[in-house]
């Protein structure tokens, strides 16, 4: 171990040494006269550039006019830009390059590999191209028998549609894998599209037609904006857009759509218990029930229910609640009170009236 402060330029030479002796010690070793083969360290869309990958070379030297293949997608050396800004012809093993000249962005993490010319070049691509598309349809195919019986264990569980654009592959992988691992038993996060570039109105249009339930797909946008075009046409189809800077606003603003997904839980809460202790009849108005509240509250309009012998042989409302003979609101616990339920005369001594509200509960993940 070195300890090493680049702002305050510490053991700086220290650590190359280190690093130096560690090669030596370990015998890394690697072959610069063989054909070129690297890691891609981080990949994005320039709008003049067209794809850019940052390639560290591994093995043997990498040439403008190179023609290879990286992940599904292949490509010819059309110039090489070290980390100094500056056009080179060649890069050597564990040397650093901007890679101009490919087909299509590939994947951080990739390996890219030097063949021999434009023809093998795009025969691997093509193949890794249709396995990636077979294992796609592979994960995707679900049979309606396990698509039911998914959806009755999960309770119907509902979905929230998600396009991802990015400035760079890097943020991509960064933001899938913090919306993939949204844990949540009721709504599923379904990622259609990935891809790093600006908002286009090819993304706006598979929005519009994923459109679920009145809700289309949601495009995410990471320090990226929509083109014009892609704008007016999700003003059109009222898609929505949003634009972030910071990773962690975008897993905080999706729990919170996901949250909008689902309906509000509806609670039972307890006010209070009443005793019937006698049983009042009244002309014109019907039995009324003489009570002393034994906990909580009785309100009136309140839900009710009448329990006798531990059996609920009524449920609906309090109509009405006096305190001798004045209306009031409540009663509380210790008090004596007369009760008038909706529509139901049978009350009897000795039952119980339970009041009770219902109350809708934010939902949680």
């Amino acid at each position: 171990m070195v300890e090493v402060s680049a702002k305050r330029r510490i053991n700086l030479d220290a650590l190359l040494e280190m690093i130096l002796l560690t090669a030596d010690l370990l015998e890394l070793k690697a072959n610069p006269h063989r054909k070129a083969m690297g890691t891609v360290l981080e990949a994005k869309l320039d709008r003049g550039r067209g794809p850019v990958a940052t390639v560290l070379v591994q093995q043997g030297t990498l040439r403008v006019g190179d023609w290879f293949v990286v992940g599904a997608t292949y490509g010819r050396v059309r110039a090489l830009v070290d980390d100094r800004g500056r056009m080179v012809s060649e890069a050597g093993p564990s040397r650093p390059v901007e890679v101009l000249g490919l087909e299509a962005v590939p994947q951080a993490g990739d390996k890219l590999m030097v063949v021999e010319d434009q023809a093998t070049a795009e025969r691997i691509a093509s193949a890794r191209q249709l396995e990636l598309r077979q294992a796609r349809a592979r994960a995707a195919a679900v049979t309606p028998l396990e698509q039911l019986s998914e959806r009755l264990q999960a309770g119907e569980v509902k979905e929230l549609q998600i396009i991802l654009k990015a400035d760079v592959q890097g943020s991509l992988e960064a933001l899938r894998q913090t919306l993939e691992k949204l844990p949540s038993e009721k709504v599923k996060i379904n990622i259609i599209r990935a891809g790093v570039g600006a908002i286009t109105e090819s993304d706006v249009l598979l929005a519009a037609a994923s459109r679920d339930m009145q809700r289309s797909a949601l495009i995410v946008g990471f320090n990226v904006r929509p083109e014009p075009r892609a704008r007016e046409v999700a003003e059109q189809e009222g898609v929505e857009i949003r634009l972030y800077s910071v990773i962690y606003k975008v897993e905080e603003d999706i729990r919170n759509a996901m949250l909008g997904l689902l309906a509000p839980v509806e609670k039972e809460v307890i006010l209070g218990r009443a005793e019937v202790r006698q049983v009042f009849r009244i002309a014109k108005v019907g039995n009324v029930a003489g009570c002393f509240v034994q906990s909580g509250v009785i309100r009136r309009n309140a839900n009710a229910r009448v329990i006798r012998d531990h059996v609920v042989v009524y449920e609906g409302t309090v109509a009405s609640l006096r305190r001798f003979k004045e209306d009031v609101a409540e009663v509380k616990e210790g008090f004596e009170c007369g009760i008038a339920l909706e529509r139901f005369n049978d009350i009897k001594e000795g039952d119980v009236i339970e009041a009770y509200v219902i109350e809708k509960v934010a939902p949680t993940l």
